[in-house]
């Protein structure tokens, strides 16, 4: 056992039990969070217009602070913009996280002094928590890389801003830098493509033992890797790669197509993080689910996912969720976010301890007929179609055809194969049949006669680079939405259609 892993061992063993214990003080734990984020927000902008003074428990603060989207927000972020303190939380804000959402455009998402742990210590947890239950601490002595955006940052309203990925950059501890893959100038460049050609030189050869990123940028990776090596696999090229940290988007659409690309098993781990906080990650090695992060300075809410673009949706405290329905994930925290719809739906798969299942996003769904059909279906409906007919799947995304020229409208899935089905007909039928057992309002619309079955839109292998590249998101963290109820997205890939 080398240095480094044999110090990290212990510390493991420490923080894995301190998340244990954690497991069972999560309701008391997120009680005491919210008196203590009332408490220092008592003397906000915020605090003040909604009486935090008079706010006593859950009931009265879910009464008093309205739920709230980016936009929402915006005239808050606007003051701190203009060099306001004290707007959401104490003082301003350490950063801005800057995302291109795709519902919001650009947001700016406050990271605070209290806040900023949240996100590095979670992190850390996160992987200690893995050498712990693996039992292999061996990945501490070897290179590590993260896929991120780069860490170069601007300036606005004085407050420093920049990817979420690229600030938590800043905040590696200094005894992991030598460990650390891309350099910090390889990391500055802004260009996916320039950037991956100068991190596969950098990591080509090197004893890269933990990779971290967002699986479609992981799977370019490793589709550059291998052209550089001949087709060689990952295992062959990093012998002693150890762990896989993902997440941003579902695993299971790439899962089968990495894993080929690796050649060989190795572990993974799974992680939600967002500009808004580090809300859960896989805490064991066998058991299903994320553990939900309760004690570190975020209050969740849950909204049942049915009622979130109600008026007056049900608001429920972590003691009230129940297993295997699906929720809208609020948040409120100590970066000054309050009520916030964070855009993702959930749903617990354990209640002791709390573990959730990240299903989709509250915007991202198809409901032009009322059928709700949800990203966790669409996936499910997809693993099933692969998993009878041996396709393979790089990416796609799902949109209805309701002005048709003749017959019934139909949800069209565009999809760019890396294997292809021998029969594309039996692969839509598989997985509208998969589609209407997971949905029976989608069910109900084909029996009735309102739908007809799904349509597969094939594309050329890289239509969905090159669509990001068109769109000026290809990388980093950047997402394409997997549902939409409209048809921009749908309509700009036909450009790669196949013939």
């Amino acid at each position: 056992m080398k240095f480094k892993s044999f110090l990290a061992r212990p510390y493991a063993n420490i923080i894995h039990s301190r998340i244990r214990k954690g497991m069972m003080t999560a309701l008391s734990d997120q009680a005491a969070i919210l008196q203590h984020l009332l408490k220092l927000g008592l003397r906000t902008d915020f605090g003040q217009e909604h009486k935090f003074r008079e706010l006593n428990d859950y009931p009265a603060f879910s009464q008093a602070v309205p739920l709230r989207d980016y936009e929402a927000l915006s005239s808050y972020i606007n003051k701190i913009k203009e060099g306001r303190e004290h707007v959401l939380w104490r003082g301003k804000p350490l950063y801005f996280a800057k995302t291109s959402g795709t519902t919001s455009g650009v947001k700016y998402i406050p990271i605070t002094k209290d806040s900023i742990g949240n996100h590095i210590d979670t992190a850390r947890n996160a992987l200690l928590c893995y050498m712990a239950e693996s039992g292999k601490p061996a990945f501490a002595d070897g290179k590590m890389i993260f896929l991120s955006g780069s860490p170069t940052l601007e300036r606005v309203g004085g407050i420093p801003t920049g990817r979420l990925s690229g600030i938590v950059n800043h905040f590696i501890p200094r005894y992991l830098r030598a460990n650390q893959l891309p350099s910090f100038e390889t990391n500055c460049i802004e260009d996916w493509e320039s950037k991956l050609a100068k991190i596969v030189t950098e990591t080509f050869g090197q004893d890269l033992r933990l990779i971290s990123g967002i699986p479609p940028w992981i799977q370019m990776y490793f589709d550059w890797l291998q052209e550089r090596s001949g087709g060689k696999k990952i295992k062959q090229i990093f012998t002693n790669l150890q762990v896989l940290v993902h997440g941003g988007v579902a695993f299971e659409p790439y899962k089968a197509k990495l894993l080929d690309s690796l050649g060989g098993q190795i572990d993974t781990l799974e992680t939600f993080p967002a500009s808004e906080g580090f809300f859960a990650f896989q805490d064991t090695l066998d058991q299903e689910g994320l553990l939900l992060n309760t004690d570190s300075g975020i209050y969740f809410e849950f909204v049942p996912a049915a009622e979130i673009f109600n008026p007056h949706p049900t608001r429920l405290s972590l003691a009230d969720v129940k297993l295997n329905e699906n929720y809208a994930l609020i948040i409120n925290s100590n970066a000054g976010l309050w009520g916030y719809n964070i855009g993702d739906t959930v749903r617990f798969v354990s209640l002791n301890p709390f573990r959730i299942l990240v299903t989709g996003r509250t915007k991202h769904f198809i409901s032009a007929f009322g059928e709700h059909v949800i990203g966790e279906e669409v996936e499910a409906a997809l693993l099933a179609a692969t998993e009878k007919t041996g396709a393979r799947i790089i990416e796609f995304t799902v949109a209805p055809m309701v002005q048709v020229a003749s017959g019934l409208p139909y949800h069209e899935w565009y999809i760019a194969f890396e294997n292809p089905p021998a029969s594309l007909p039996e692969f839509a039928r598989l997985a509208d049949e998969a589609l209407r057992e997971k949905n029976i309002y989608y069910n109900d619309l084909i029996s009735g006669g309102i739908l007809q079955a799904l349509h597969i839109c094939p594309l050329r292998p890289d239509a969905f680079i090159e669509y990001m590249k068109q769109e000026g998101k290809l990388g980093g963290q950047n997402k394409v939405p997997r549902l939409s109820n409209d048809r921009h997205i749908a309509d700009a890939l036909l450009a790669w259609k196949l013939p």
